[in-house]
């Protein structure tokens, strides 16, 4: 048995590195309340891509072993695949954004469809790791290195959140003639007075505050704004209908300190999961910004 196993080591290296890549796509799919995957069609397709990606990683291992490097260039075509899955990601998304009651917006799109290409690359490289450790050092070696890099994995798919960069506070929604506010911001004019009613009866407020200069300019980004707002109106619930501007909920800057305060109308009123809401909502890889690690040369400098 031994022996088999010594002879059939490039077969069982590949078949570890398929099955732990699998696992790896498994474990970093899900379905959640943005309802994307789709189940089960949508999980099919990605959990086939993550087979793909996972063999691909587990051959490039013997193909160098054995010298043969022309195999490698096979990931270049994978990477070129993966982009049409980003792409596919992007376009879908962006068709069913218009029949959102409060829409997703272009980055928070663009950020989930470069999550799904990044999981791709994170798949081949824990097939690549796994097949290496099986290979070079025995199978055993091979299943303990598949289970770190599965864990490594899932560690590194998620980016930061709301509550690394701002302290969420519940605030007052106040109603001042056709004047609407939260807390001591100005969000809109109100003029229809059975608005205004429903307003005083529903409306919520939260105030974001900043907690660097580079968490200032992040928050200002008008799609992590955008995707805040449909992150707490799906889980809530939003009190409105098509053709009802006037009831959309509504984020607002204080020009003068940085803060961000968000006008909702939920159907669900609990201020403590709302807030629990922004704060695990994902900060978007496109509005990070950070000013204050630039470098500047100084003036009268540029062609030194």
């Amino acid at each position: 048995m031994l022996n088999w196993l010594a002879e059939q080591e490039h077969t069982i290296g590949i078949v570890l590195g398929v099955l732990f890549g699998l696992i790896a796509r498994l474990t970093m799919l899900r379905t959640d309340y943005r309802q994307y995957p789709t189940y089960p069609h949508g999980r099919i397709i990605h959990v086939a891509l993550g087979v793909i990606a996972a063999g691909l990683g587990s051959v490039a291992v013997p193909s160098l072993i054995e010298r043969d490097y022309t195999a490698v260039t096979f990931l270049s075509l994978a990477a070129q695949q993966f982009r049409e899955v980003r792409n596919m990601e992007r376009e879908t998304l962006g068709n069913i954004d218009d029949m959102e009651l409060v829409p997703r917006g272009s980055a928070y799109i663009e950020g989930i469809a470069m999550v799904f290409e990044g999981r791709n690359y994170l798949v081949i490289f824990v097939a690549f790791v796994t097949a290496f450790f099986s290979i070079v050092l025995g199978w055993y070696w091979g299943i303990a290195a598949g289970a770190v890099s599965v864990y490594l994995a899932n560690r590194f798919k998620t980016g930061k959140s709301i509550r690394h960069i701002a302290t969420v506070h519940s605030a007052e929604v106040r109603v001042e003639g056709p004047n609407l506010w939260v807390d001591d911001v100005y969000i809109m004019n109100v003029g229809l007075e059975e608005t205004r009613k429903t307003i005083r009866e529903r409306g919520m407020g939260l105030i974001l505050v900043p907690k660097d200069a580079d968490c200032r300019v992040t928050l200002a980004n008008l799609g992590q704004r955008q995707a805040l707002l449909h992150d707490v109106s799906t889980l809530l619930g939003v009190h409105r209908d098509e053709g009802e501007p006037a009831l959309l909920p509504l984020t607002k800057l204080d020009l003068n300190d940085g803060r961000l305060a968000l006008f909702l109308l939920p159907q669900e009123q609990d201020m403590q999961r709302a807030r629990s809401i922004i704060e695990g909502a994902p900060v978007l890889e496109s509005a990070i910004r950070m000013p204050t690690e630039t470098h500047l040369r100084p003036a009268g400098k540029e062609g030194a």
